[in-house]
């Protein structure tokens, strides 16, 4: 039992220092050639938008939500992907498979 305890305490000392290190990183995600571009941390908040004037003054307000939303999912999936990697990283450094965490 013993080590059991001690592998979870270091399971979650761990996701304590990934959850850190996630709330640091930040990604970019964009649409329409870099006109509308969004940066999420790793926790998925966002932080900026940021939109090219063009696009306001061209007034298509259905082309500029589509463009956010684009440039949205493009940083979800960024950060998807970076999450990916941190999750398999701890679970290859614990011994443990990515499908158990």
């Amino acid at each position: 039992m013993q080590p059991n305890m001690r592998l979870l305490k270091q399971v979650q000392e761990q996701l304590a220092k990934m959850q850190a290190e996630l709330a640091e990183l930040v990604v970019e995600g964009s649409a329409g050639g870099g006109a509308v571009r969004v940066e999420l941390d790793g926790l998925r908040h966002v932080r900026r938008v940021s939109i090219d004037p063009t696009l306001v003054e061209a007034g298509d307000i259905e082309m500029l939500e589509d463009l956010v939303a684009a440039a949205v999912n493009d940083a979800l999936r960024r950060v998807e992907e970076a999450v990916t990697t941190k999750m398999g990283a701890l679970a290859g450094g614990l011994g443990l498979p990515l499908s158990g965490l």
